[in-house]
């Protein structure tokens, strides 16, 4: 398979990465990785994600607070702000100045985990208002919270991606007629996934991206191993034959959308 792979949402700061970080990264290039937006979750791993940005050319850096850094006791949503994410959102505001910051995020509503549903949602709200007011794109986390995501998206419609898309076929369609992409990753590869394969076949190529969400959800068939950018290759096969189209071709036109969206260079 040939093509330019652009993972539009990873997490090469995670823990799992901290005894071979930079020799995998410095190997990505040798596997067609182009192109990696390195998304933060709460202040420390966001500054993280700066850095990396800064030492490897074709990564940039995503920054925001993730709804699940409201309850973790390691995140410096809590350690370091004691739950006071608007200090912290006002401590991230000079991040996006910096030009290896293309997008806001991740950051989104998650109820799987018992996060106190009025924070987030206020949390969320607060940057997307903050998307629209720098113009920059938003990366944003859906999980169990369809209703309350879509109406907010509805709402302020932001320019940016809904990633590890786990809605029906008509939703993404109206999400990017809206002007959001649609970010699959390893899990559109999975046997139970029949809906996102189902968004993935009927929404034009122009509204696509692919992700890792590494370390996580690795396709098959490397599901529960480590998961690296170069997997994509493998989600690209599957999400290319639903399509049916050459997943090259799929490659090419993702890796496009990813710097149409996020403003880089030759999008």
């Amino acid at each position: 398979m040939s093509g330019p792979i652009f993972d539009s949402h990873a997490h090469y700061t995670s823990r799992r990465f901290d005894a071979d970080r930079d020799a995998l990264l410095a190997g990505l290039p040798g596997l067609g990785v182009v192109g990696v937006i390195e998304c933060g979750t709460h202040l420390d791993t966001s500054l993280a994600a700066v850095g990396l940005a800064h030492r490897y050319p074709f990564i940039w850096a995503a920054v925001g607070i993730h709804p699940e850094s409201l309850i973790e006791e390691d995140a410096a949503t809590r350690a370091r702000f004691g739950g006071d994410w608007a200090a912290e959102l006002a401590a991230m505001r000079p991040l996006y100045e910096d030009e290896r910051v293309a997008a806001i995020g991740e950051c989104g509503l998650d109820c799987h985990w018992p996060v106190p549903k009025e924070a987030q949602l206020a949390l969320f709200e607060a940057q997307l208002r903050l998307s629209l007011e720098l113009d920059k794109p938003i990366i944003v986390h859906d999980r169990e919270a369809h209703a309350d995501t879509y109406a907010l998206l509805r709402r302020y419609k932001p320019r940016g991606v809904l990633h590890c898309y786990s809605g029906s076929a008509e939703d993404a369609l109206w999400l990017a007629k809206q002007g959001m992409y649609i970010g699959f990753g390893g899990a559109a590869t999975f046997k139970g996934a029949k809906r996102a394969v189902q968004a993935a076949a009927a929404l034009p190529a122009e509204a696509i991206l692919l992700e890792t969400d590494c370390p996580y959800m690795a396709p098959e068939p490397y599901r529960g191993q480590r998961c690296h950018s170069g997997m994509i290759a493998r989600t690209a096969e599957v999400l290319a034959g639903v399509r049916g189209q050459a997943p090259a071709e799929l490659l090419r036109t993702a890796d496009q959308n990813a710097r149409r969206l996020f403003g880089l260079p030759g999008g």
